[in-house]
């Protein structure tokens, strides 16, 4: 039995705007990661620990963007930003399809 690892934020699909994507960006708005970690290789153990630790590091500011202090709102802002033009040059397109 092989164990799935995850490809890394730079490798992912949709260019990284996956969930595993967002919890790695997320990771790095708030300081849980440096930016030069793109988690490739990690197990689903360690991506659930990732998970847990951005989710506990979200509850203060109910999961929401608009609630991050102005320094937080606005590094999520630029990773977002980013992250979302690059993968529409890649040809990402946020409409969801029929079977979504």
């Amino acid at each position: 039995m092989t164990s799935q690892v995850y490809a890394g934020v730079d490798k992912d699909t949709n260019g990284g705007l996956t969930h595993l994507g967002r919890i790695v960006r997320d990771a790095w708005v708030f300081g849980i990661l440096p930016e030069t970690e793109t988690c490739a290789g990690w197990d689903a153990a360690r991506m659930q620990n990732l998970y847990e630790k951005v989710y506990a590091a979200w509850m203060p500011y109910a999961h929401l963007p608009s609630r991050l202090p102005e320094a937080l709102r606005k590094r999520h802002m630029e990773l977002y930003d980013t992250a979302i033009t690059d993968a529409r040059v890649k040809g990402w397109n946020a409409e969801l399809g029929e079977d979504e």
